[in-house]
C-alpha cells in the first residue's frame, strides 16, 4: 500500500499545549465611583468572553481563572478554576459580581487591591503545588487589575508591596484604568479598543507592569478580555518567511540564496467551525490533519513559506482566496538576543514598506518541515501576503489548479433605452440604502453569545436525599445560582469582609455555609 500524499499546513488548534497559557487573576476594584454602570458592563463582557473560551473546541485557551473583588476589603469569588466544563461555576460567580452593593458604600484605597495580588500569587502557588503531583503543569499566571482610580498611583503601589514577593511564576501585571467618556458617538467607539500594544509600561522588580486605559463600555472590556484567547508562547518563533537575498526581482543575488524573516503568527477571527454547535454536523468542525483548512490557534511546529515571486495587488481576484487570515509579525521569541530581535524587526518593517510603496503582494509556498521517508507525495499549499499601512502583513491561502472550478462571468452589457427604467427604479432602491465609509465588525451582531451561554448551561444538579454520613456529604459539591465556589487549594486568610452587612440575609447565609467548606481536611494536611 502507498503511503498516502502529506500537505503541510499553517497552524491548527490542537498542536497546542495548554500549559503555554497563562492562568488568569483578575482583580476588580468596587470601591470606584460610577461601580454599578461598570458592574454591569463588565459583568456583560467578561460572561461573553469566557462563554467563547468555554465554547471553542481543543484545548482552553483560558485554562485557569480566578476573581477577586475589593470593596474595600479584597474577597475571592472565584478561586482557581478551570474554566472549560465549567461554565454554571463561572455564571454564578459574575451573578454574584452583579449583586455586589453599588457606589458610595466604601471608600476608596489600594491596601484591598494590593492585598489581593499578594493572595493571588499565594493562591496560584499553592495551586501549582498541588496539582504538579498530578502531572499538570500551569507554570505561568498573569494578574489584570480594574480599576478607575489614577493607574500610575496603583503601580507606585505594587512596586513597594512586592518587593518581597516570589514573582517567578508571574508573567505579567497589567493595570486597566476604567474612563468614562459619554460623549463619545457609537461609530466611534472602536477607537476606545485596547490597542494590542499597552499604552506604557513601567519597570518593575525585572518585569514590566502594563498600563492601559480603556472605556467603559462592553465592547472595550470585551475586546480586553478576548486578549486572553491569543495564543501567548514565545519560547520560539512560528514563522519563517523565506525571501530571495538582496531584494525582488531584478536582484544580482543567486536565486538560491534566501533572507529569512523570522516572524509570529495572531489569529484575526476565531474559526467559527471551532465553537459548539455553529456547524451543520460534525464534519463542519475543524480538522487538524485537513490539508485546506486553515484553522486557529499557532502549533509549536515552525513553518516555513518561501516566497516565489510578486504581485500586483489590482491583479489578485478575491474568489480565489479563502480560509481564515493569519497576521504576521516580527517574533518576540525571548530566545533570541537583543541585537537579532532589532535586526529582524528593522529588516520586517522595510520589507512592509517596500511592498506598500509598490502596491505588491507576495505569493508564497509552504515547504515542508520535514520530510520522512514514508512521504511519498508532498502537497504544497500556496498563500498570497498582503501588506498594509500597519507593521504588519496579512496571508490568506490561494487557491491551486487542482482546487479551481470553472466558471463563466458574462460581460456586464451596455446602458440600452429600454433598460433605462429598470436601471432607474434599481437607482433608487441604491439611494434608500445607508451608507459607510467602512464595514465595521463592531456594529455587527449575530446572536452568538446567547446560542453558546445556552448551549453551555447546565441546571445544577440537584442532590438525591440518602442517609450518609455528615463527613460524607462535605466532600459533595453542590453547584447554587449564587452559591461560592469551593476552593481547589486553601487560599490566605482573610478579614471578614464588609460586604456582610450589605446583602441580604439569605446570601449572608448562603455565603457563610459555603466559606465555612472551603477548607477541608485534606487541605489541611497539604498546608502543614
Amino acid at each position: 500500500v502507498k503511503p498516502a500524499a502529506r500537505t503541510p499546513s499553517l497552524p491548527n488548534s490542537h498542536g497546542i499545549s495548554p500549559s503555554q497559557q497563562p492562568s488568569h487573576v483578575l482583580v476588580v476594584d468596587a470601591t470606584c465611583p460610577g461601580w454599578a454602570s461598570t458592574c454591569s458592563v463588565l459583568s456583560e463582557a467578561l460572561e461573553n468572553v469566557l462563554c467563547l473560551a468555554c465554547g471553542l473546541a481543543g484545548p482552553c485557551r483560558v485554562p485557569l481563572l480566578s476573581l477577586y473583588v475589593v470593596q474595600p476589603q479584597q474577597e475571592c469569588l472565584l478561586p482557581f478554576t478551570q474554566v472549560k466544563e465549567n461554565f454554571a461555576r463561572v455564571q454564578a460567580c459574575i451573578s454574584e459580581l452583579r449583586s455586589l452593593p453599588a457606589e458610595g458604600c466604601f471608600p476608596q484605597g489600594v491596601n484591598g487591591v494590593l492585598q489581593a495580588v499578594q493572595d493571588g500569587l499565594q493562591q496560584f502557588k499553592q495551586y501549582s503545588r498541588h496539582t504538579a503531583a498530578g502531572g499538570s503543569t500551569n507554570s505561568s499566571v498573569e494578574i489584570t487589575i480594574l480599576t478607575s482610580q489614577p493607574s500610575r498611583d496603583m503601580v507606585k503601589q505594587l512596586e513597594k508591596k512586592l518587593q518581597d514577593i516570589d514573582l517567578v511564576s508571574l508573567r505579567r501585571i497589567q493595570v486597566i484604568e476604567v474612563v468614562k467618556r459619554d460623549f463619545l458617538q457609537p461609530e466611534d467607539v472602536e477607537q476606545c479598543v485596547p490597542a494590542e500594544e499597552p499604552s506604557s509600561d513601567m519597570a518593575i522588580l525585572g518585569m514590566d507592569i502594563e498600563v492601559q486605559t480603556v472605556e467603559d463600555n462592553v465592547i472595550s472590556l470585551e475586546m480586553l478580555f478576548k486578549t486572553w484567547l491569543h495564543d501567548h508562547g514565545t519560547e520560539r518563533e512560528q514563522l519563517h518567511l523565506l525571501l530571495p537575498s538582496g531584494g525582488f526581482g531584478h536582484s544580482a543575488a543567486p536565486k538560491n540564496t534566501l533572507m529569512c524573516l523570522k516572524c509570529d503568527l495572531q489569529e484575526r477571527l476565531l474559526d467559527p467551525a471551532l465553537l459548539l454547535g455553529t456547524s451543520d454536523g460534525p464534519g463542519r468542525a475543524a480538522d487538524a490533519s485537513s490539508p485546506w483548512h486553515v484553522t486557529a490557534w499557532p502549533s509549536p511546529a515552525l513553518h516555513k513559506l518561501r516566497v516565489l515571486k510578486a504581485l500586483k495587488s489590482e491583479g489578485v481576484c478575491e474568489s480565489v482566496l479563502y480560509g481564515l487570515p493569519f497576521i504576521i509579525k516580527p517574533t518576540s521569541c525571548w530566545q533570541l538576543d537583543w541585537d537579532e530581535l532589532e535586526t529582524n524587526q528593522h529588516s520586517f518593517h522595510a520589507l512592509c514598506h517596500s511592498l506598500l510603496k509598490r502596491k505588491w503582494m507576495l505569493l508564497a509556498r509552504q515547504e515542508p518541515q520535514n520530510v520522512g521517508p514514508n512521504w511519498n507525495v508532498v502537497v504544497h499549499p500556496y498563500y498570497v501576503i498582503v501588506p498594509s499601512d500597519s507593521a504588519t502583513l496579512l496571508v490568506k491561502a490561494v487557491a491551486i489548479r487542482e482546487l479551481l472550478l470553472p466558471s463563466a462571468f458574462p460581460a456586464l452589457l451596455a446602458e440600452h433605452p429600454e433598460r433605462v427604467r429598470a436601471l432607474s427604479s434599481k437607482q433608487s432602491a441604491l439611494n434608500n440604502l445607508e451608507v459607510e465609509v467602512a464595514y465595521n465588525p463592531l456594529h455587527l451582531k449575530s446572536n452568538l453569545y446567547k446560542h453558546l451561554k445556552s448551549s453551555l448551561y447546565k441546571p445544577p444538579h440537584r442532590q438525591q436525599p440518602h442517609t450518609s454520613s455528615h463527613k460524607d456529604l462535605c466532600f459533595v459539591p453542590v453547584l447554587q445560582p449564587q452559591s461560592r465556589a469551593k476552593a481547589a487549594v486553601a487560599p490566605l486568610l482573610m478579614a471578614p469582609s464588609p460586604l456582610q452587612t450589605f446583602r441580604p440575609a439569605a446570601a449572608a447565609a448562603r455565603r457563610g455555609s459555603c466559606e465555612g467548606s472551603l477548607l477541608p481536611k485534606e487541605y489541611e494536611e497539604f498546608l502543614q
